[in-house]
């Protein structure tokens, strides 16, 4: 195994020693280097010696001490030095498989790369991991490790991710544990399906492994109007949102009593479908699962209100407006209320976007489309400035660009087609009071 060396900073250690693009590393201290995991790992342990192949064939090594560990220099062909590894399996549930044709390649890759699980938090389904990299996660105890759970149930499990070997490696969240490595986890829950008693099992499963597990995420299936010839699956309602919500709050309220954490939490949307009131943000302890929708909306409204409280408001005589999802709308709505009855002369229109291109099921602001932002608010009374969810037009890994929409509907050409200028407003409660407000 080795990565390829894309470019080498002039004048660095390696560069001084003749090693140039083009050339490989091959090992580190005698050990094989096959990604970013296994170099970060390697030159933690100082000092150490380089290998590398070079384009006319001829063995090279530079040794790096801690004095000159800061000028090694090198720069790889990717972050992870290799292919970003795809996923295997063809969950009922996958949300790419109901994506429509026509869209930007990048959108129907299926991650399952373990070491974004690590780098970037990620979640993985474990189908994918050979024997060598369940081991190298072990040896090198990384941690903690995501994990896209959805059933304990081993049949369920082959039948739902349409994989032979996905009830086998259930096996590998006990191994780890075995190891210490720790593990977040989340259920994608199909209604019927994986949710009633079969999320009891699961939680009774999971829960025996803490304090490996660390936290438990209940997130609802997203299902767009493309299903045509998927497995039926159907949304969850008002009731059934409900039931799931007692049993993982039953659950988590007697692992409480016993040890002093809730281990599960189900997703605000599942709050929203069921019409209830969100937790308060002691509910969600220190919030494990934010990047899963879990208390993302209490934290943020939390965030708002203590910057109100101790703001210095000054009257402002402008109007501006917000767009939002269907599921934040009544929260957007409220916040903006609240710093409009603070703010003399401040007016904000509030904007629902329903999602006319994934389908009505989809509420979430990160899947509004420019197309439908543009449709819906074209002619509106938008006011000095648009204030939008910067999820709405965040780019893909690796890049992380923001300015263009799913729909590739750029952000210049939605603040063209609109108008006006548009803000984004990112996951805090007091940045968004604070693009209201005009505040730097």
């Amino acid at each position: 195994m080795s990565v390829k060396i894309s470019d080498v900073k002039r004048f660095s250690l390696c560069w001084l020693n003749g090693v140039r693009a083009g050339d490989s590393l091959t090992h580190i201290n005698g050990c094989e280097i096959e990604d970013v995991l296994d170099y970060d790992f390697y030159m933690n342990d100082l000092p150490a010696e380089l290998s590398f192949l070079t384009l006319k064939g001829k063995k090279k090594t530079v040794k790096i001490t801690e004095k000159n560990a800061d000028n090694v220099g090198l720069e790889f062909e990717t972050y992870l030095m290799d292919k970003q590894h795809s996923c295997r399996n063809k969950c009922i549930f996958c949300f790419v498989d109901q994506l429509p044709k026509g869209m930007r390649d990048t959108l129907y890759f299926k991650d399952d790369d373990s070491r974004l699980s690590f780098l970037f938090g990620n979640y993985i389904t474990l189908t994918n991991l050979s024997e060598h990299e369940t081991q190298r996660i072990i040896d090198m105890h990384i941690s903690p490790v995501n994990i896209s759970v959805h059933t304990m149930n081993p049949e369920l499990r082959v039948e739902m991710m349409k994989n032979k070997n996905a009830g086998e490696s259930l096996k590998l969240i006990k191994r780890f544990a075995d190891a210490g490595i720790s593990m977040n986890t989340q259920l994608v829950l199909c209604p019927e399906i994986n949710d009633g008693k079969e999320l009891e099992y699961s939680l009774k499963e999971l829960s025996a492994l803490y304090p490996a597990v660390q936290s438990i995420a209940a997130v609802p299936v997203g299902i767009t109007k493309f299903r045509d010839g998927l497995y039926p699956i159907k949304p969850y309602t008002k009731e059934r949102a409900g039931e799931t919500i007692d049993i993982i709050e039953r659950f988590g309220d007697a692992f409480y009593k016993e040890h002093g954490t809730r281990l599960a939490y189900p997703a605000d949307e599942f709050y929203l479908k069921a019409q209830r009131p969100l937790p308060c943000g002691e509910f969600y302890e220190d919030y494990p699962q934010l990047d899963n929708g879990v208390g993302m909306w209490t934290l943020f409204k939390e965030e708002f209100e203590n910057y109100l409280e101790t703001a210095d408001i000054k009257p402002l005589s402008k109007t501006l407006s917000c767009a939002a999802g269907v599921a934040a709308y009544p929260l957007i709505a409220e916040l903006c209320d609240k710093i409009c009855a603070k703010c003399d002369g401040l007016k904000i229109n509030v904007y629902e976007i329903k999602n006319d291109f994934f389908g009505e099921n989809i509420t979430v602001a990160g899947l509004i489309v420019g197309q439908d932002l543009i449709n819906q608010l074209k002619g509106k009374d938008l006011g000095e400035y648009l204030i939008i969810s910067a999820s709405m037009v965040k780019g893909t890994y690796p890049e992380k660009v923001d300015g263009v929409f799913l729909d590739d509907v750029t952000y210049e050409q939605a603040k063209n087609e609109l108008k006006t200028d548009i803000k984004l407003a990112y996951n805090d409660g007091a940045q968004f009071a604070k693009i209201i407000l005009g505040v730097d």
